[in-house]
């Protein structure tokens, strides 16, 4: 990321997909929407990017828009990943955005033994195609510049076994962690997991679905040093202390 350049894309009118950030284009519906809903001007800028890294700043015209900065490309970053169980009403839709905006890179629909909600047919392809619609509008409004994916639903049965499962009981080290299982409402049925599958803890308290996959997408940003953070311990001075 060019830090010197994050207070102009935050400052921009917003941020759209392209096929490529040298000669931008907007799909119609993208330029419907930064047009009529948005009300751009001639001269407001937007973000414009190709999900894979690169991006640039243009200028917006009657015409089109105009490149007016070069091409930038953002360093990938380490891979993670967050199963999540689909939710009843649209408890899933705020997890998926809030863990698109954390920088998780790859959300997988999990159907699990409790899963509460009906995700069979027509109504899983409708549920999974919102999912994407509402992580490619997260990714816009959060400046990210590579998409995140939304794989196709698994079973637990078919879940990689590398990858941990969020447990209440699990264990506070997420050294080394890049994926993670959140259950539903109902928790995960006897015997689901294998005794082997490492099981991670999301704190003391018992938490709703939701909010377990946005700590579990948090987790998962901040191992992967995303976040440029680095957590220090040592005596308090002044009754302050610093992370």
């Amino acid at each position: 990321m060019s830090h010197l350049e994050w207070p102009r894309r935050v400052g921009a009118l917003g941020q759209f997909l392209v096929d490529d950030p040298e000669r931008p284009a907007l799909g119609r519906d993208d330029d419907h929407h930064l047009r009529t809903v948005l009300r751009a001007r001639s001269g407001e800028e937007i973000v414009v990017t190709n999900g894979r890294g690169q991006w640039s700043i243009c200028e917006v015209s009657d015409g089109g828009l105009t490149r007016v900065t070069p091409v930038h490309l953002d360093p990938a970053t380490p891979e993670t990943v967050l199963y999540l169980s689909p939710l009843k009403g649209d408890r899933s839709e705020w997890a998926v955005a809030k863990a698109t905006e954390l920088g998780v890179s790859r959300i997988v629909p999990l159907i699990s033994q409790h899963l509460v909600v009906k995700f069979k047919g027509e109504t899983r392809d409708k549920i999974v195609a919102r999912w994407r619609r509402i992580a490619r509008e997260a990714g816009g409004q959060c400046r990210r510049t590579y998409e995140i994916v939304i794989g196709e639903p698994v079973n637990v049965g078919d879940v990689p076994l590398d990858v941990a499962v969020a447990d209440f009981d699990g264990s506070s080290d997420w050294t080394g962690v890049r994926a993670v299982a959140i259950g539903p409402e109902g928790g995960w049925g006897p015997g689901e997991w294998t005794c082997d599958r490492l099981r991670v803890g999301l704190g003391p308290t018992v938490l709703r679905a939701e909010t377990a996959g946005v700590v579990a997408a948090s987790l998962l940003a901040f191992g992967a040093g995303d976040w440029g953070f680095t957590l220090t311990t040592g005596p308090m001075s002044n009754d302050e202390s610093t992370t």
